[in-house]
């Protein structure tokens, strides 16, 4: 009985330290809105460039010129949108299991996932100022990726194989550069659909039945 009660305590220990170093609440319905709201865009970018591609001549490059504020404006949407989603998801989630949105864990996922992720975006701003436009869908995954590899040992594991998959998605597409938008589709809708219903699943769902 005795032994039984140690066991517990033990336990219970390593579940405080693992919340007090850890940002738990993430969650997973954030992820799938997040992959939905990527495969709605990739799915409106490939309208634009379709229309570039039957444009010929001085039209053509206008059209370009046009259709590359639009990219922009449908990824900063996305872009938005999701994390507008993340952080009221995850209020509520934390709010709901009685722990702190902003601690110590939080600033330092945070740091950790901002630092590759800005340094992606000055990089990929640079090879679109060169016109280097086929490894920018490479590269936002790649440093995505590193972003969340970065950033999970401050946060649920799940996080970490996320990365791990889009990182090497990233590098597979740069070898098929024509497809880059297919495979950021893949990376930000499809994997954040699915790690984000694995996570939810896991971490939310299964927790509210208990």
């Amino acid at each position: 009985m005795d032994s039984n009660k140690y066991l517990d305590d033990i336990s219970e220990i390593k579940n405080m330290m693992s919340r007090s170093s850890r940002f738990i609440s993430l969650s997973g319905l954030s992820g799938i809105l997040a992959g939905t709201y990527a495969l709605i865009g990739a799915y409106l970018a490939h309208g634009i460039i379709q229309n570039i591609e039957n444009q010929f001549g001085v039209k053509r490059f206008l059209t370009a010129l046009n259709s590359v504020e639009k990219l922009m404006l449908i990824a900063l949407i996305v872009i938005t949108s999701a994390v507008i989603t993340g952080i009221v998801l995850t209020y509520y989630k934390s709010k709901k299991n009685g722990d702190k949105l902003w601690d110590v864990s939080a600033k330092r996922l945070l740091t950790n996932f901002l630092i590759p992720l800005l340094t992606g975006g000055i990089f990929c701003f640079a090879m679109l100022n060169n016109g280097v436009f086929e490894y920018i869908a490479p590269s936002t995954l790649i440093f995505y990726g590193m972003a969340c590899l970065n950033a999970s040992k401050y946060t649920v594991r799940d996080v970490r194989y996320l990365g791990i998959t889009v990182i090497t998605l990233g590098l597979i597409s740069a070898y098929f550069t024509g497809y880059g938008l297919y495979f950021w589709a893949l990376g930000f809708g499809v994997c954040h659909i699915v790690y984000g219903a694995l996570m939810h699943f896991k971490y939310d769902w299964k927790k509210s039945k208990e």
